[in-house]
């Protein structure tokens, strides 16, 4: 009998099982699966389905799927199953959801449904086990195979395992640290680090406190939903004139980050839910014939052409916003028939169809709008951050295909998997990879194309003018204030700007740090060698797990795969880049799907190397 463990319960957790599942239905060797997550098996921490339905996804419904194939004249079953959205419209008959952000706890309970498909799916040879554990240890045996250890001291032997645990908890360090260090010798203060807002303690804040936030990006979001509809209070109005109605229980919110805007709202959708985007200029192999060979530097070789792509997509909806559909259509059909190896054929195009006053996007400008400015008050700055925002949600509102900023930051969404191609697996040089991806363009990408629904900057807006939350000001700092015993939220570029309060939220999701992992897990893989840091030319420390090219086994302290072990998603960021993605693509079969398939492969048949396909580029 084949013994395997699936260490983590989320989606990348059920993913592999699908899998497995789907290729089973093929084979008669035994087969004994342990899935084991410490909060809730099927679902996992993020998704778990007791959460508050405040917590919002930030992709629609209709870009996401947990089977492997779409729905045919069969049940529902391993490869073939149901898109979130049509399980959520026969959940909940009456209208279509396909353009909805959905509760977390709703994603939770489809990953359900398919785990209970997956139970009555498997063959008669196959036994599954959901344990609801942690895994503090794993220990490799003489016989190849590996001693999971749980928290309460049972013993687990698999041949294989997979680990997808999900985000870590690093210990805290640098500023955060003093923070914490200066709530634990203040009774009356409170210090929560970066977390899912789900589990922080959210609780222990008292009526009318006052909060500082640090971050206004996903997670802000889900904070301040908790604060205050999660306290009571209600929106109320139209849309466009949303209200907010205090409940008195509510504290006061002091945010900042370093832009000092809250994260954009992604567009309206108006792409169908099988839309591919297909690039012209931004290709791996326009890229490498560009670069030669060797690893890349990110500003050099990758961010033209993408910035091209971005470009392409920026005019074409120019185009149509001033001279309808036809004329972009025209012009996409010219740009896509031209000579994609030449990035002036876009300037060339352009310039034939009257395009000769509009620069191309800057993403310093649209993800540091108040760069380089100085406020004469408090109130001139919220008269500047409320004017933004409207404008912001009025582009929003316009769509991801007519407004031309929207249409333009969504296809970066787009463009992940060329960029994994070229990027993964030390790709870029170490300072590239560093300054150039790390540092600059992954936080910029994110911040414009992975933003909240709508509602969330609507709500947002309705705040600020309840005077609930208050935005403080670009280059936020988070001190401790010894003088007055608490903590200092301010900003250099807004006079005035500098509030106590008595509880400071760390409300970003901590980075991968392997070597700063609290996990008993994490923290004994290490120690005994089976896996290590990605240390990218031996000079940049990425903080991720090195892992191999497909099927992914860690790379442990001797400099070999460990080749009974994979690690998928979240612990190998840096070694791969964008892994924190739920199963995108309606029609199941993704690069998050094939990640899944070439694990369970390799696990039902070790022997047999995956041979991976031509990857289409989608939403």
């Amino acid at each position: 009998m084949t013994r395997i463990g699936i260490i983590g319960g989320g989606p990348r957790a059920m993913s592999v099982l699908e899998r497995l599942a789907a290729r089973m239905t093929a084979t008669i060797e035994p087969v004994e699966i342990y899935l084991i997550d410490s909060v809730q098996v099927g679902c996992g921490r993020v998704w778990r389905t007791d959460q508050p339905d405040w917590f919002l996804m930030n992709t629609v419904a209709g870009e996401i799927t947990a089977f492997s194939g779409p729905p045919d004249s069969g049940p529902p079953r391993p490869g073939a199953g149901p898109s979130f959205a049509q399980w959520w419209d026969l959940a909940d008959p009456g209208r279509t959801h396909a353009n909805d952000y959905a509760p977390r706890s709703l994603y939770g309970r489809y990953l359900l449904f398919l785990l209970a498909r997956i139970e009555e799916a498997l063959p008669p040879s196959a036994l599954l086990h959901g344990l609801t554990a942690r895994v503090d240890d794993l220990h490799k045996e003489a016989d190849g195979g590996y001693r999971l250890t749980l928290h309460d001291g049972a013993e687990i032997h698999v041949d294989q395992a997979a680990i997808v645990t999900g985000h870590g908890h690093p210990r805290l360090a640098g500023p955060l640290l003093e923070l914490q260090r200066f709530a634990d010798t203040h009774a009356d203060l409170l210090f929560i680090p970066g977390d899912s807002a789900a589990d922080m303690p959210l609780s222990d804040i008292a009526p009318r406190g006052k909060v500082g936030v640090i971050g206004m990006g996903l997670t802000f979001y889900d904070v301040v939903a908790a604060l205050t509809v999660g306290r009571g209070g209600t929106f109320h109005g139209a849309p466009r004139n949303l209200r907010y109605s205090a409940s008195g229980r509510e504290p006061l919110l002091y945010a900042g980050s370093r832009s000092g805007f809250p994260q954009p709202s992604r567009g309206r959708n108006q792409k169908p839910a099988a839309f591919q985007y297909q690039p012209v200029f931004f290709t791996e192999a326009l890229v490498r014939r560009d670069a030669g060979t060797g690893q890349l530097d990110f500003h050099r070789h990758l961010l033209p052409r993408l910035m091209a792509e971005v470009d392409f997509v920026h005019l074409a909806a120019i185009l149509r916003e001033r001279f309808g559909p036809a004329r972009a259509d025209e012009f996409t059909a010219r740009i896509r028939a031209a000579d994609g190896t030449r990035l002036s054929v876009l300037t060339e195009c352009a310039a034939e169809f009257g395009l000769t006053d509009r620069a191309g996007l800057d993403f310093d400008a649209l993800a540091l709008p108040f760069a380089h400015r100085a406020f004469t008050s408090q109130a001139a700055f919220e008269r500047e951050l409320v004017s933004a925002l409207d404008a912001d949600l009025s582009e929003a509102e316009r769509g991801n295909v007519d407004s031309p900023v929207k249409a333009a930051l969504d296809v970066l969404r787009s463009l992940r998997g060329v960029i994994r191609e070229l990027t993964d697996f030390g790709g870029l040089e170490p300072e590239s990879h560093r300054s150039g991806l790390v540092g600059w363009y992954a936080p910029r990408s994110a911040f414009l194309a992975a933003g909240p629904p709508l509602i969330r900057l609507r709500q947002t807006t309705a705040l600020i003018r309840a005077g609930i939350l208050r935005v403080v000001g670009p280059r936020t700092r988070y001190t401790a204030d010894a003088a007055t015993g608490t903590f200092r939220v301010s900003s250099p570029h807004v006079p005035g700007a500098s509030e106590t309060v008595d509880t400071i939220i760390d409300a970003r999701i901590p980075p991968p740090e392997i070597t700063a992992d609290t996990s008993p897990l994490s923290r004994m893989l290490l120690r005994r060698g089976l896996w290590r840091e990605f240390v990218n030319g031996g000079t940049f420390h990425t903080g991720g797990i090195e892992v191999t090219r497909s099927p992914f086994h860690p790379v442990g302290v001797n400099g070999q795969p460990e080749r009974g072990l994979y690690v998928l998603g979240i612990p190998a960021e840096h070694s791969r880049y964008f892994t924190q993605v739920v199963a995108t693509g309606p029609t199941g079969w993704s690069e998050f799907m094939r990640d899944a398939d070439d694990v369970a492969r390799h696990m039902l048949r070790p022997a047999e190397q995956p041979k991976r396909q031509p990857l289409t580029i989608g939403t």
